[in-house]
């Protein structure tokens, strides 16, 4: 069973990352004992990529990450929705590539 939360978050689950929990259980399993917080940290990791080659990646290395432990997204600063510092280091990020 998929657990929701009644806190406001700024990412809902959606369907792609949803069929993937319920097609492993132990996923699954492993995504019902995380926060809410970090529930909605994998979902943006999962959605905020454009290309949908970089959106599969993310949804196998969302199954990947779990099963080997990891509660949050690698390497990653943080929902750039939820928190401004993390989107100073998107927008650093994409100045960068376009130099």
């Amino acid at each position: 069973m998929i657990k929701t939360t009644e806190q406001k978050l700024p990412h809902s689950l959606p369907k792609d990352l949803k069929e993937i929990i319920k097609l492993n259980p132990d996923v699954s399993n492993i995504w019902d004992t995380l926060t809410p917080l970090a529930q909605n940290e994998w979902i943006c990791w999962v959605t905020i990529v454009k290309k949908k080659e970089t959106r599969n990646e993310h949804l196998d290395r969302f199954c990947q990450d779990l099963r080997r432990g990891k509660r949050r997204p690698c390497c990653w600063p943080g929902c750039p929705h939820r928190r401004p510092s993390a989107q100073k280091w998107f927008d650093n990020k994409r100045k960068s590539v376009k130099k």
